[in-house]
C-alpha cells in the first residue's frame, strides 16, 4: 500500500511521462478546438418584469412591486421556454433566413425548426437581486443569435399575457451582431485537455504501481520474509542496452568503467557474508534465484572476486550443471570440472581452475550430465565438498533457478545456507514465495537476499532508500571496509593482483 510519500515520489520518478501526456493532451485539445470544432457566436438581450404597469410616487408600493415581480420571474423563464414560444420564435427565423442556414444551425424536420433544438441555443438567467432578466443566444450564425433574441423578446409578452395574466415584461435595447467567436475557447480547453491527460497519466501510474508486484524495495523484502538483506547492487552500465539475459553480460568487478557504487555494494556484501557465515562450521553457501535471468552467476562470480580481494582462499563451483556459464565469465575451459569430479572421470585437481585470480580458484561445471541432481545429491559430492573446505576459506556455489529444477535443494545438507538473488523489477512476490516454500520444505538455511540490477536513475522512489553509511540485514547493522579500502577502485584492485602475480612468477623462477 502506498504512502503519500512514497507516492509523491514515484510521481516525480515517473515526471517525465506526465509531462509527455500533458503535453500531449494539450495538444490534442488545441487541435480538436483550433480546427475540428465549429465557431459559435452569441447575442443577448436584457428584459425588465414588473407586477404592475406603473410605478406611483408612493416608495412602499414601488418595493412591493419589485418583490411580486421576482416572484414571476421563475414562472416568465418557464413559459418563454414552451413549445409554443419556441414554435412562434421558429416562424420569425424562417420569415427572416434560408433553409440552408437554418439547417446549419437547427435541426429541421419537415421544414420546420424543432423546439428542442431552438431551446438548446438559449439560456435564461436571473440577475441577483434585480427583476431582470438576461436572455441569451449561441449559435453558428451571430446574425441568426441575435435574431433569436429579438424575436423572443417580441413574441414573448403575448404568450405571458396569456399564460400567466399577471405582470408585465418590457425589453432593454435590442440583441446586437457580435462576430467575434465565443467558443470554442482554445485557450481554456488546451489547458483542461493538459491537465485532463497529467492527471490520467499519474492516475494510471499510481493504478500500475498498487498492482505491480515485483521487487523494487529490499527492506520491505526483508521484512517479508523476516531474512537479512545481504545487499543491494545497482545496474552496472545503464547508458548500453543490456541483454534480456542478465547472467549474459558477464560483467566482473575487475572489468573497466565498473561503476564506484557498484564495488562499494561488493564489499558490503563480502562483510555481510563474513558475519553470516561466522557461526557456521562450513564455510560453503549456494547462490541462487528463483527464475532465470535475475544476474546469480554474475552475482556469484563477483562476490567470490570481493572474498578473494578480502584475502580469502576462495573457491568458486559452478553447480548449474545444465547451463554454465561462469567459464564463460572467466574465460576459461570447461573440459573437465564438477561433472567429471562427481563422477570419477577425473582427478579432482585437474577439474579446478587454479589462480583464475589471486586467492580465486574455480571449478566449471564440466560436460553436461543426463542426471545433474542425482550428481549433486551424491555422496561423491558430498565427500569433494568436505575435501575442498580443508583448502578453501570459503566456497560458493553457482546453482540452477529454485523455480525452475530442484538442484540447489539437492544441496541442503551439504553446505551452510543459501542466498537468493531477486532481480529489481523483475522477480514478482509470488516467485520469491515459491521459492521460499520450496527451501523451506527441503529444510534448507535461507541465509538472505540480495537485491540486484537496481536502476538508480529512473527510481528515485525506491533506490533513495539505499545508503553506503547504513547498515544491511533485517534489524541488524553491519560495519562496513575501513576508509583505506573504500578508497580502493577496480582499476587499482586489477593493477595490485598483477603485481602480486608478477611477484610469484618471480618467485617461482628462483
Amino acid at each position: 500500500m502506498l504512502d503519500l510519500k512514497s507516492m509523491v515520489a514515484l510521481l516525480l520518478s515517473k515526471l517525465w511521462i506526465i509531462i509527455l501526456a500533458a503535453v500531449l493532451g494539450g495538444t490534442a485539445a488545441f487541435c480538436v478546438s483550433k480546427f475540428l470544432m465549429p465557431l459559435k457566436y452569441a447575442s443577448h438581450i436584457s428584459m425588465y418584469i414588473q407586477s404592475y404597469t406603473t410605478f406611483n410616487e408612493n416608495p412602499d408600493q414601488n418595493f412591493n412591486n419589485i418583490n411580486n415581480s421576482k416572484q414571476l420571474i421563475n414562472t416568465y423563464m418557464e413559459v418563454m421556454k414552451d413549445d409554443a414560444v419556441m414554435n412562434a420564435v421558429a416562424e420569425e427565423l424562417r420569415g427572416s433566413f434560408e433553409n440552408d442556414v437554418l439547417e446549419q444551425n437547427f435541426s429541421v424536420v419537415n421544414g420546420r425548426i424543432t423546439p428542442a433544438s431552438l431551446r438548446s441555443c438559449i439560456s435564461i438567467s436571473s440577475v441577483t437581486d434585480t427583476s431582470a432578466l438576461k436572455l441569451s443566444a449561441v449559435t453558428k450564425n451571430p446574425e441568426v443569435s441575435a435574431a433569436i433574441c429579438n424575436d423572443i423578446a417580441k413574441v414573448a409578452p403575448d404568450y405571458l399575457h396569456d399564460a400567466v395574466g399577471v405582470g408585465q415584461i418590457n425589453t432593454i435595447g435590442t440583441a446586437e451582431v457580435y462576430n467575434s467567436p465565443v467558443a470554442p475557447n482554445v485557450k481554456k480547453n488546451t489547458m483542461l485537455g493538459l491537465m485532463a491527460a497529467a492527471m490520467l497519466a499519474a492516475c494510471i501510474i499510481v493504478v500500475i504501481d498498487f498492482f505491480d508486484n515485483t521487487v523494487k524495495d529490499a527492506g520491505r523484502l526483508g521484512e517479508s520474509y523476516k531474512k537479512a538483506i545481504i545487499g543491494e547492487i545497482q545496474q552496472f552500465d545503464e547508458s548500453k542496452k543490456r541483454k534480456k539475459d542478465v547472467d549474459d553480460n558477464h560483467v566482473k568487478l575487475t572489468d573497466k568503467n565498473v561503476p564506484f557504487a557498484v564495488v562499494e555494494s561488493y564489499k558490503s556484501i563480502r562483510t555481510n557474508i563474513t558475519f553470516a557465515l561466522s557461526t557456521s562450521e562450513k564455510k560453503i553457501f549456494t547462490v541462487s534465484s528463483a527464475n532465470p535471468s535475475e544476474g546469480k552467476s554474475t552475482t556469484s562470480a563477483n562476490i567470490a572476486i570481493a572474498l578473494a580481494q578480502g584475502g580469502n582462499k576462495v573457491l568458486l563451483i559452478d553447480g548449474d550443471l545444465r547451463k554454465s556459464c561462469q567459464h564463460k565469465i572467466f574465460g576459461i575451459k570447461n573440459k573437465k570440472g564438477l561433472s567429471t569430479a562427481i563422477s570419477k572421470m577425473a582427478a579432482l585437481d585437474e577439474c579446478i581452475s587454479k589462480d583464475v585470480m589471486e586467492d580465486l580458484d574455480i571449478m566449471t561445471a564440466g560436460p553436461i550430465p543426463p542426471n545433474p541432481s542425482e550428481l549433486l545429491a551424491s555422496s561423491n559430492m558430498e565427500n569433494i565438498l568436505d575435501q575442498l573446505s580443508e583448502r578453501y576459506s570459503v566456497i560458493i556455489i553457482d546453482t540452477p533457478p529454485v523455480n525452475v529444477v530442484t538442484d540447489a535443494m539437492e544441496l541442503a545438507n551439504k553446505v551452510s545456507g543459501i542466498i537468493m538473488v531477486a532481480r529489481y523489477a523483475k522477480t514478482t512476490t509470488d516467485d520469491i514465495d515459491n521459492a521460499m516454500k520450496k527451501i523451506e520444505f527441503a529444510k534448507m538455511n535461507m541465509l538472505g537476499f540480495i537485491l540486484n540490477d537496481i536502476k538508480t536513475g529512473r527510481s528515485g522512489k525506491y533506490y533513495s532508500k539505499y545508503r553506503y553509511d547504513k547498515g544491511y540485514g533485517y534489524g541488524v547493522k553491519y560495519e562496513e571496509d575501513s576508509d583505506e579500502d573504500k578508497t580502493e577502485t577496480p582499476e587499482k584492485s586489477e593493477k595490485k593482483t598483477e603485481e602480486k602475480n608478477q611477484s610469484k612468477k618471480k618467485k617461482g623462477g628462483k
